[in-house]
């Protein structure tokens, strides 16, 4: 909204010229939805106390965990408020690629509220089955392949981080990969999100790294420079992607250890589909496996326990899963297993931002 107010009177008042640069806007995007988080998320963890609404833990969990029952949760309705609040004050909203990761965002943002509203007022845990929360997913990936490559006119290709020549066209195989990669991601970030400040760190250093990705492959001479996609355009997503690190930064706030919120699945759901979708969009679909190699260790290690479970007839490979519960379970106490995360977390971040210079 700024942009589109203050850049046109710069031939009146000079210094009006700094919001052409994505660097500036993104920065303040990035200023704005952080304070935004940090100073109504009191509020917002005042009411939900005054209605005695707060987590639901599940029995079968780690015991120690039962002491955050009644914890107040769906703070990612907070942090999804501020982010698209700061890229409408920051954003170029004639950007077709801005309005597509906000779109995201708030439709899984809202897919996840239905199933925390259901869990809160049910009780019990009983929110939206699997089974639903997929074909909804379903039906908004497919909305989004329709409106980002049928609509705004984005590339097919594939591109594979370390071949510079090998950039297979999927076509209609697309809608299937892009269902993997962003539901993949939301999912993904919901079962990471199990312990106090555990999920928002990988979930920052994952935004820092798309949004710098986004700047460069929206950047005709840094795209050409290191040899990556050029998509015109793609640049103004590096807003996007700072106001989702500022909002995680001010949550960071109230979520560290003992946590006062947690973000719920309107946060988990809606943030991580919001990361896949800009995979998509900046061509760097699967760089997200390395950015985002703790989300990833976290998913596939549900995924291993189900299938050890039912081929060995009831053993585990994992005392219990997601990954974090079996460190947990170890002796590790929670707050080492949240740190030594983040330390992985970070690594995979400098690992993905590595092989730009890989190309």
């Amino acid at each position: 909204m700024l942009y589109h107010l203050l850049y046109p009177l710069r031939e009146w008042f000079g210094p009006f010229n700094v919001f052409r640069y994505i660097t500036f806007r993104t920065f303040y995007a990035t200023v704005t939805a952080g304070l935004l988080v940090f100073f109504l998320m009191p509020r917002f963890i005042a009411y939900f106390r005054r209605k005695r609404m707060g987590q639901i833990i599940r029995e079968e969990g780690p015991q120690s965990h039962h002491t955050k029952a009644g914890t107040p949760t769906m703070g990612g309705v907070v942090m999804i408020a501020a982010v698209t609040l700061a890229v409408l004050l920051w954003g170029n909203l004639t950007n077709p690629y801005l309005w597509l990761a906000l779109g995201t965002l708030l439709s899984f943002g809202s897919l996840g509220f239905v199933d925390d509203y259901l869990k809160l007022t049910r009780g019990r845990n009983l929110g939206l089955r699997a089974r639903e929360k997929l074909l909804v997913q379903a039906v908004l990936v497919a909305g989004l392949w329709f409106l980002l490559f049928r609509v705004v006119g984005l590339s097919d290709e594939l591109v594979f981080p370390f071949l510079k020549t090998l950039h297979p066209e999927l076509g209609l195989l697309y809608l299937p990969f892009l269902f993997l990669v962003v539901v993949g991601t939301s999912n993904a970030m919901n079962l990471t999100d199990g312990l106090d400040g555990l999920a928002i760190v990988p979930f920052m250093v994952v935004a820092g790294v798309y949004g710098l990705l986004a700047y460069l492959t929206g950047h005709v001479k840094f795209a050409h420079y290191l040899q990556i996609p050029y998509v015109p355009g793609v640049g103004e997503l590096a807003v996007f992607c700072g106001a989702l690190f500022g909002a995680g930064l001010g949550f960071l706030w109230y979520n560290a250890h003992p946590a006062e919120i947690f973000m719920g699945d309107v946060g988990s759901l809606g943030l991580g589909a919001a990361l896949g979708a800009v995979a998509v969009m900046v061509k760097e679909e699967l760089l997200l496996v390395v950015a985002g190699g703790l989300f990833v260790a976290e998913a596939l290690s549900v995924i291993l326990q189900v299938g050890y479970f039912k081929l060995t007839g009831g053993r585990r490979l994992f005392r219990m899963a997601p990954l974090h519960h079996h460190f947990e379970l170890s002796g590790w106490p929670e707050n080492k297993v949240v740190v030594r995360f983040w330390i992985v977390s970070v690594i995979c971040g400098i690992l993905a931002l590595s092989t730009l210079k890989l190309r």
